[in-house]
């Protein structure tokens, strides 16, 4: 069995399909990091415009809750800046982003007969730039959960203990 072409044969196909299967989920699973990598900057973007609206911002209970929410994010950010593959560490993110769209709508309300105030165009914007972002990282969650789910690589993945991320 051993002196076998045939076995040697089937035996150098498997291992090239390992080794380009195990290729491809390991560029999906630094896709995904890349991907948070961009989300990360406009994040730390949007971070700073909230230190400069709340250094200008009158002192009242919506903007302490902004600026606690702010908090909550950074150091969300900071732990799925770590580990952006781990599913309990971008869920504590998405729901930190989700107190802070609730805050920043407390915070920055303009009065009923005012316009927008120029912090709610900057903020629309930003949001507009990190949905895209957002958008970009669960693209490529989404490819690389879908790799370690097909069969045959759904072994490899279990073999070298892939984990299924979490999109935002």
């Amino acid at each position: 069995m051993w002196s076998s072409p045939l076995f040697w044969i089937v035996f150098a196909v498997a291992l090239f399909w390992a080794l380009g299967a195990y290729n491809r989920l390991m560029r999906l699973r630094s896709a995904v990091v890349q991907s948070f990598g961009g989300f990360d900057a406009h994040m730390l973007r949007l971070l700073a415009l909230l230190g400069e609206f709340n250094a200008t911002a009158p002192a009242h209970p919506e903007t302490a809750a902004l600026q606690g929410a702010a908090t909550q994010l950074g150091a969300s950010l900071a732990v799925a800046r770590a580990r952006p593959l781990q599913p309990d560490a971008v869920a504590a993110l998405a729901a930190a982003r989700g107190v802070l769209q609730l805050s920043w709508a407390g915070a920055a309300r303009p009065l009923p007969d005012d316009a927008p105030t120029p912090w709610q165009a900057r903020w629309d914007e930003y949001a507009l730039q990190n949905e895209q972002a957002v958008s970009v990282f669960n693209d490529a969650v989404a490819q690389y959960n879908a790799a370690i789910a097909q069969f045959p690589a759904n072994l490899l993945a279990w073999t070298f203990g892939f984990k299924a991320a979490r999109g935002l």
